[in-house]
């Protein structure tokens, strides 16, 4: 079987990807409450979906890195924190990003009672999120 070759950059491209939705989020979505939430499915929609992406893109980032690194695992959540841990995230940082593949979860399968659960989720999580793709990041600059 041939070796896994990740297209070079793409991990970058990834990072982009999710720093320009965090952005996004900030910038549209980060000062709405609950209510506003609640009241236009509009807006339910939009923040979803930009919490969505940005969580299955970290993913797939983070399974990434693993496969690189010869690594397999079993769901997201264990993707999540075995690649934190791999970049020498705390242990409380490992569970707080494994517990986001679940957020994740609610989001894509659309789990009507846990939406805005989810979205507060990534909302406390944003600052543990921005450490990982950093740490991607220079993980990913120094290999060239």
């Amino acid at each position: 079987m041939p070796e896994f070759n990740y297209a070079r950059g793409r991990i970058e491209e990834s990072l982009q990807f999710i720093t320009g939705e965090i952005k996004e989020f900030e910038s549209e979505y980060a000062s709405k409450k609950f209510n506003n939430y609640q009241e236009d499915k509009k807006l339910q929609k939009l923040m979803d979906k930009t919490v969505e992406n940005i969580l299955t893109a970290l993913i797939e980032v983070c399974g990434t890195v693993l496969v690189q690194e010869g690594i397999g695992v079993e769901n997201y959540g264990e993707a999540l924190a075995l690649c934190s841990k791999l970049l020498g995230l705390s242990t409380g940082e490992q569970e707080c990003l494994s517990k986001l593949a679940v957020q994740r979860n609610r989001l894509a399968h659309r789990y009507l009672n846990f939406r805005w659960q989810a979205i507060k989720t990534y909302v406390d999580s944003k600052d543990i999120i921005l450490k990982i793709i950093d740490s991607i990041l220079k993980r990913e600059k120094e290999k060239v």
